[in-house]
């Protein structure tokens, strides 16, 4: 009893000053955060929307790419003579500049271009991003003069509608209304896969205007091997070599794979029931591979809100183009053939996302933002990957950029998703979108 009774008042004191320390907390001002660390929060928050909301991966893409270019737009001006990325792209034209004689907190800006086009490019949990819109801007009034904060608050508001209008014009709209893409079955041709049997999404992506490229077609793929049942053939040995990888997963292999998975939308089935498993997009992981690289190195605001749009422009393009060659050479997924061909009860390890196979798209993404990456932070950039930890419980340890993307690229044909020479094609394909973004925006 005594024992107990002891016990009851130490939590009675510790809750005693618990309550005490909240009471004090919120009887201060707002906490004054970093301009950088404000800028991460903005890119997480919208990530986490993003995962809510179920988007495609190169739709999320897009989401981020005009998200993060408003936002570098208005964090440039926070160092003198730092130049515009949004006028050496595609269809932006000049961009606004701050008033003479006026003073203004660039962060603050930044948010507010940042969340001017998140809410406008639809983006569907407006709510929950308006509720933590406001919590920053909260935090703002509590620590500028009253002039600061509408000025910024202005200037933000205008630079977010001036990417908003290359947004309108840049094909997303006009391809919602587009039939839906069923596929064909014709020898070698892609069709909807088990277990859900879902169309092609995206099909007519290609359409979309790139920010750098100079149209979807400048880094055509060269074609696939002919589609063949011939054993000796060289896609037969590649649909064998697929089959015969699963068969033999190590552990290791299993979770290369299960990590990179990144599909946003995983339906599991159990018995009659099915149920969605959201989950982080390929080009949200690695917009938080560029989140690590800048905390790691102290990057001030401005190399973060820069890494940040240098990013999301190298996932953009190389979307466009990965998906011009998809719908293009509409090739069959390695499950079809396998199932059809070599083993009818075979499944493959990731479940196999809708629209064709070649090449991959993962590939494709994440050795560009690779590239963009090493010429920013260096080619021996070392880091823990921890974007993901709080979706799937998992992490990574990196030696550079290019070994995780390399990594990504092997981990699609562990899942049983794409053929080695898809994730081949489309990591060249990443590297060149990526060295065209080095070349025309960053030397």
């Amino acid at each position: 009893m005594k024992i107990q009774i002891k016990n009851l008042l130490k939590v009675t004191c510790l809750l005693f000053i618990s309550a005490i320390l909240f009471a004090n907390c919120h009887s201060k001002k707002a906490v004054k955060l970093l301009d950088a660390d404000i800028l991460h929060q903005n890119e997480d928050q919208l990530t986490q929307v993003i995962i809510y909301d179920v988007f495609t991966p190169p739709v999320a893409a897009r989401i981020y790419v005009y998200s993060s270019l408003a936002s570098y737009e208005a964090m440039r001006f926070s160092k003198a003579g730092t130049p515009s990325i949004a006028e050496k792209l595609k269809g932006f034209g000049k961009m606004p500049q701050p008033e003479k004689g006026k003073n203004y907190n660039y962060a603050l800006a930044a948010t507010k271009a940042f969340f001017t086009v998140a809410h406008n490019v639809k983006v569907f949990s407006i709510d929950s991003l308006k509720n933590y819109e406001e919590s920053v801007y909260n935090n703002f009034k509590e620590n500028l003069d009253d002039s600061i904060y509408q000025c910024s608050i202005v200037f933000g508001d205008t630079i977010g509608k001036v990417i908003l209008a290359r947004a309108n014009m840049d094909g997303y709209i006009q391809s919602r209304g587009k039939p839906k893409f069923l596929g064909s079955n014709d020898p070698g041709k892609w069709r909807p896969t088990p277990p859900d049997y879902m169309d092609g999404i995206e099909w007519c992506w290609n359409t979309m205007k790139p920010m750098v490229m100079d149209s979807c077609t400048q880094f055509m793929s060269p074609r696939p091997p002919l589609f063949s049942t011939d054993t000796n053939s060289v896609f037969f040995k590649a649909v064998k070599n697929v089959y015969l990888i699963s068969k033999n997963l190590t552990e290791e292999q299993k979770t290369i794979a299960r990590y990179w998975d990144d599909n946003p939308f995983v339906i599991e089935h159990s018995g009659h029931m099915m149920f969605g498993n959201k989950k982080i997009t390929p080009g949200g992981h690695w917009m938080g591979i560029t989140a690590i690289a800048c905390k790691q190195t102290n990057a001030d605001a401005l190399k973060t809100a820069k890494a940040y749009a240098l990013t999301s422009i190298a996932l953009f393009d190389a979307f466009i183009a990965c998906w011009d060659e998809k719908y293009r050479s509409k090739y069959i997924r390695p499950i079809t053939v396998i199932n059809e061909s070599i083993d009818p009860g075979w499944t493959s390890f990731l479940q196999t996302p809708p629209f064709p196979e070649y090449a991959s798209g993962h590939s494709a993404i994440t050795r560009s933002a690779a590239t963009v990456l090493t010429r920013l932070f260096g080619e021996n950039f070392a880091f823990q990957d921890t974007s993901d930890l709080r979706y799937i419980g998992m992490q990574r340890h990196f030696n550079s950029f290019v070994q995780a993307a390399d990594e990504v690229s092997i981990s699609r044909v562990y899942g049983g998703i794409h053929y080695r020479f898809s994730v081949d094609e489309g990591a060249n394909t990443g590297r060149k979108v990526g060295e065209l973004i080095v070349e025309k925006i960053i030397k």
